[in-house]
């Protein structure tokens, strides 16, 4: 079962499923230490993992089992990153939620409201009942995003991952429909 990918609209942003011309952009953004310092890969060193990861964007749509989209300013097309949904499951209505975005991007709100924009589209079309995100303990700037965004701290992994042979934990956040709707009503 196929999943269309979606283009989605903020007020300073535009989401749109991943393209070929995206390589560079996306290895740019892949191959900074400092961006993916908490990342549970490390950076990129060739340019074809770019390609594959494109591929794989294709894949997930394809197989029906998530949506990647980037994330661009909507006033003038910047590339900022990324977000996307993964490991869905139309059985137990479940996604994971990941995005990376450039250090350029950082500080701006562009994550919330990009991951916002993708949550609205994915409870409303895929009929979720929750969605789950991992961040990596030393990330805060990461845990706040996804607590703006209503997801609960729900525990910790420790050890779960090692990349260059430098061990981390990660935090386990879900958000449930239920609190989706609650928090997304009009006041």
């Amino acid at each position: 079962m196929s999943l269309p990918t979606p283009t989605l609209q903020t007020e300073r942003l535009r989401l749109r499923p991943v393209t070929d011309a995206d390589a560079d952009a996306l290895f740019a953004l892949h191959g900074d230490a400092h961006v993916l310092r908490y990342w549970d890969s490390p950076p990129w060193t060739e340019r074809a993992r770019a390609d594959r990861f494109i591929a794989a964007c294709r894949q997930i749509a394809d197989d029906g089992s998530g949506a990647r989209l980037v994330i661009e300013g909507a006033s003038d097309g910047d590339f900022l990153g990324w977000c996307g949904l993964t490991s869905y499951n139309a059985d137990f209505r479940s996604a994971s939620l990941g995005y990376v975005l450039t250090e350029a991007a950082w500080g701006h709100g562009y994550a919330t409201e990009a991951a916002r924009a993708l949550l609205a589209w994915a409870f409303d079309t895929l009929d979720l009942n929750r969605v789950q995100a991992e961040a990596d303990t030393r990330n805060a700037a990461s845990a706040r995003v996804l607590e703006k965004l209503g997801f609960v701290h729900e525990g910790t992994l420790r050890e779960d991952c090692i990349v260059d042979g430098d061990v981390s934990d990660s935090w386990v956040y879900g958000l449930l429909e239920r609190e989706w709707r609650a928090a997304s009503a009009p006041a």
